[in-house]
């Protein structure tokens, strides 16, 4: 053990006692990709999981619900999460985790599997592939685009992604294909897991959870869609590997906008044994298990992202529904 890591520990152990830190990824690329700047490479990933590992008590998210519930924390516990159901999850971020012995959850969005692709990566694929100087799109109402440098394409799918993501979910995804048509792309079909691929991350060990089958925005639809999505999502996985599927992820996943009461209440009457969303923060013995906070590392220098931890620590308090 470093003496810089060494120091950390002692620094993060007196704010870290009876808390749980839980980390939040998407992809793992293998080389780093200028259209998706916030995702980290299998190099940077690795390098991270070292230091995350030699720092803290790296455990399952599922004990760490049972920690939250039960008072028993370790000290710089940290668990590992995964969202959507990348299938750069299963060939890249897996084998890392596997190598170094750390257990990861991937919240896996089902009806995705197969061949499926998300609206957010139907745009990027989009506008990678364009081969013009100008995307219009004004009849669409998502505005003209220069596209004449990496910067652009990175602004232009930034505005074209905020302007769709809280549209209705048919709605935003007919967009992104119409995005997809003017640009003259064909998106690939393989960014998602196949059902072999989640099922060998169960085999391994890993911990499959919920995400939904098509990852609307809860607050967005009747009650009785948001207990489908959710109940079929995880009927799915629980088919698919013959486990109870006992963890759930918020699509989007930030509280009041995203979620509200009526998706909290469905998701404990479903029987669930906890959920994440995306507030930051870092959860506490006896937080709601419902409501679990996470973390978004967006800086892998180890001091940095170890300051970043801290703070995330001593936020006082993560944003909650009032169920």
């Amino acid at each position: 053990m470093s003496i810089t890591t060494a120091l950390v520990r002692l620094a993060l152990t007196p704010a870290s006692r009876n808390r749980l830190s839980v980390l939040i990824y998407h992809r793992v690329l293998r080389e780093p990709d200028p259209l998706l700047p916030s995702e980290p490479c299998a190099a940077e990933f690795e390098r991270t999981m070292r230091w995350v590992k030699g720092t803290f008590n790296v455990i399952p998210l599922v004990d760490g619900v049972q920690g939250i519930k039960s008072g028993r924390l370790p000290p710089r516990a940290l668990s590992i999460t995964f969202d959507d159901g990348y299938a750069n999850n299963a060939t890249i971020a897996a084998p890392i985790l596997s190598r170094l012995g750390l257990h990861a959850t991937f919240f896996v969005a089902t009806g995705f599997l197969d061949g499926g692709r998300m609206f957010n990566d139907t745009v990027i694929e989009a506008v990678r592939a364009f081969t013009g100087t100008v995307l219009d799109l004004d009849d669409l109402d998502l505005g003209t685009h220069p596209i004449t440098s990496i910067e652009d394409r990175r602004r232009t799918v930034e505005q074209i992604l905020r302007a769709v993501k809280y549209r209705p979910e048919g709605e935003r995804a007919a967009l992104a294909e119409r995005v997809a048509e003017r640009a003259r792309a064909a998106p690939p079909r393989n960014l998602m897991m196949t059902s072999t691929q989640a099922l060998e991350l169960a085999r391994s060990g890993f911990e499959l959870g919920g995400h939904t089958v098509n990852h609307p925005i809860l607050t967005q639809i009747h009650p009785d869609a948001v207990r489908a999505e959710i109940a079929r999502g995880r009927d799915r996985l629980e088919q698919l590997t013959g486990s109870r599927i006992g963890l759930f992820a918020y699509p989007n996943g930030k509280p009041h906008k995203d979620y509200g009461t009526a998706g909290l209440q469905i998701v404990r009457e479903l029987g669930f044994d906890g959920a994440v969303s995306t507030s930051a923060g870092s959860a506490r013995v006896g937080s709601d298990p419902f409501q679990i906070p996470r973390f978004t590392p967006w800086d892998s220098r180890p001091l940095r992202f170890a300051l970043q931890l801290a703070s995330n620590l001593n936020r006082v308090k993560p944003a909650y529904v009032v169920a």
